[in-house]
């Protein structure tokens, strides 16, 4: 039994922009049938979402048998939630709120085994090892591990090119909802200024040799955050879906007449 390839590395080096969605519905019907629409990944969301272990690790067995990359956003860097999530089977995982090179330096190590890292050893209970069935596992596993740390504040935005020179970061994700609040600009992520400042960090950390990445909901931001470098960008909230379209289907036959689709959000 082989251990199994990281999707989203294996997509990002393809040099192929990868477009996702944003999971936030805890039931696994959801991410299966989020699983076969045709994006390049999927992330379980389990710093905002009513995640815990089990239903993360169902979201990652119903996503498995489909060609989409799963992602796991935790709900904090905690050095013994992050092997926990590494020994369901998780292979990327976006830590939200990093703030500086030293943080982002400690979850570097948090997610690997010795010597690169502290990683603890418990495969023979591990989903990731298929329970000690992955000959050589302990050795392969560092390799297919991706991390990305959430730049999401302008105090962490000033410390990105330190963040970026920190090797075993593998990419950075912009997140523009709090960076914007945290900028004077909360619940307006598409204001110029902070369009200007997620622009600047992208192209900083394509130039470090990094992956970049974001959330926007708004298609043409989108297209512009994808020629500033972005490697990954999330289009979609699979909650926020279904609230719109149930919404805008009820209003279309009770009212009569079809409603207008409302604007497009920014970021997230």
């Amino acid at each position: 039994m082989e251990l199994p390839k990281n999707r989203f590395k294996q997509g990002l080096a393809s040099g192929n922009t990868q477009y996702g969605l944003w999971l936030g519905l805890p039931d696994n019907s959801a991410a299966e049938i989020a699983a076969v629409a045709g994006f390049d990944w999927l992330l379980i969301d389990g710093e905002h979402a009513p995640f815990d272990l089990r239903t993360i690790m169902a979201h990652l067995q119903a996503m498995a048998p489909y060609d989409v990359a799963p992602i796991v956003r935790c709900v904090e860097g905690n050095t013994a939630l992050l092997k926990q999530l590494l020994d369901i089977g998780a292979q990327t995982l976006l830590v939200p709120m990093v703030e500086t090179a030293e943080q982002a330096a400690q979850l570097v190590q948090a997610v690997r085994y010795p010597p690169q890292g502290i990683r603890g050893l418990g495969t023979s209970l591990a989903r990731a090892a298929r329970w000690n069935q992955v000959p050589g596992y302990l050795q392969k596993a560092n390799d297919e591990i991706c991390l990305i740390v959430q730049v999401e504040t302008a105090s962490a935005m000033e410390n990105l090119d330190a963040i970026l020179a920190v090797d075993g970061v593998d990419g950075v994700f912009i997140g523009p909802s709090d960076l914007s609040a945290s900028m004077g600009y909360i619940g307006d992520a598409g204001n110029p200024v902070v369009v200007e400042s997620i622009n600047t960090g992208l192209n900083k950390i394509r130039d470090a040799g990094k992956y970049a990445g974001l959330l926007c909901l708004d298609p043409a931001l989108a297209e512009n955050y994808v020629r500033q470098g972005a490697n990954f960008v999330g289009v979609g909230v699979d909650t926020m879906i279904l609230a719109n379209e149930t919404r805008k289907l009820a209003q279309r036959f009770k009212q009569g007449a079809p409603v207008e689709d409302e604007k497009p959000q920014a970021g997230y």
